[in-house]
């Protein structure tokens, strides 16, 4: 009597890969088919530009809204504004190399001779950069006015006023040195009264002149006498900045009503801009 052969044990199941990672094999050829099929392989490794309206791509929330260059320039004054003896500028004046290209030995001193010659008084950097800016000269007098329109913080803009008024204490007298020549200048500084205009405001006199031979102290005994208004005025997060320099007697209502002018353009400029957005 034959037996049947025993029967064989059937083969143990082959191992199923962990769920896990059959997952993760199914996202990845979905990818690159999405990646075959659609612009995505066009593109060239690297990071991926952020989307225009992504965060990435918008301003800074710490920054305010900037007038436009066309709105800043609407705030400028004009030689209409203050007579006919003015009119647009045909140069810098000779005076500026002469007497405002100088050091001083205090840092607060030779920065605002550094802000009288560059006329960088909110800064140099793009971020401070002025929106729109108008020379102007007196042809009769001899004066030259140069006025800048600039966006920034309303916190910076108050801290460069700021520093403006305490300049007649800190730097009320002293002596410069010429950069070119080495011709040694003495420099007096005052506060110079404004009209009540702007949300903050802050002016300055200053005069610069050969140095006296004696400590002389009254100002009448110094011949060639360089007598300049500097004068800054903020209107919400932006600001008006003015010289007015004359080697004659400065014209002070030229200085009273670029500030009052060109205050009351600033703020009709930024309703407007406003009324825009």
């Amino acid at each position: 009597m034959q037996h049947a052969p025993a029967a064989r044990p059937s083969p143990a199941p082959a191992a199923r890969p962990p769920l896990g990672a059959a997952l993760a094999a199914v996202l990845a050829l979905t990818t690159a088919a999405c990646a075959v099929g659609g612009r995505g392989a066009d593109r060239p490794a690297g990071p991926v530009p952020p989307n225009p309206r992504s965060p990435a791509a918008l301003p800074s929330p710490g920054l305010p809204p900037v007038l436009t260059r066309g709105q800043a320039r609407t705030a400028l004054i004009t030689a209409a504004d203050l007579g006919e003896a003015w009119e647009p500028t045909r140069g810098a004046a000779t005076w500026r190399d002469d007497l405002l290209k100088a050091t001083a030995g205090r840092s607060d001193c030779r920065r605002l001779l550094d802000v009288l010659y560059t006329e960088d008084l909110f800064g140099a950097d793009a971020a401070t950069a002025p929106r729109a800016t108008v020379a102007l000269d007196d042809a009769e007098g001899g004066a030259q006015l140069h006025y800048r329109v600039t966006s920034y913080r309303a916190a910076d803009l108050d801290r460069t006023l700021a520093w403006l008024g305490t300049l007649p204490d800190t730097c009320g007298r002293f002596e410069a040195r010429a950069t070119a020549h080495g011709t040694v200048r003495d420099v007096r500084v005052a506060a110079l009264p404004l009209p009540d205009a702007g949300d903050a405001r802050r002016g300055l006199r200053v005069t610069v002149a050969d140095a006296a031979p004696d400590d002389r102290s009254d100002g009448d005994a110094r011949d060639g006498i360089l007598t300049v208004d500097l004068v800054a005025v903020r209107v919400g997060d932006d600001a008006i900045s003015l010289t007015n320099g004359t080697l004659g007697e400065p014209a002070d209502d030229a200085t009273r009503t670029s500030v009052e002018v060109g205050t009351g353009r600033l703020t009709e400029a930024r309703r407007q801009g406003r009324a825009q957005v």
